[in-house]
């Protein structure tokens, strides 16, 4: 079951896992929380979601570390 909520996590960007391990929550609550949100919202919790998607993405190549300049 774990591996299969990791797989799913990994492929869904990750945002509510990340979160719930910087805020210490766990995230199956935090992914509760976020659906139940949206549905009160009419969805505009989804355009944050992206755009905490976005700066993920965006970090995690930043800190990715080249050994030299003329590496592609």
């Amino acid at each position: 079951m774990k591996r299969l909520q990791y797989f799913i996590e990994s492929q869904a960007f990750g945002v509510c896992a990340m979160l719930g391990e910087k805020l210490g929550i766990a995230s199956s609550s935090i992914r509760l929380s976020f659906i139940y949100i949206s549905f009160f919202t009419l969805g505009s919790p989804i355009i944050l979601y992206f755009i905490m998607a976005f700066w993920m993405n965006v970090s995690k190549h930043l800190r990715r570390e080249r050994s030299t300049v003329w590496d592609l």
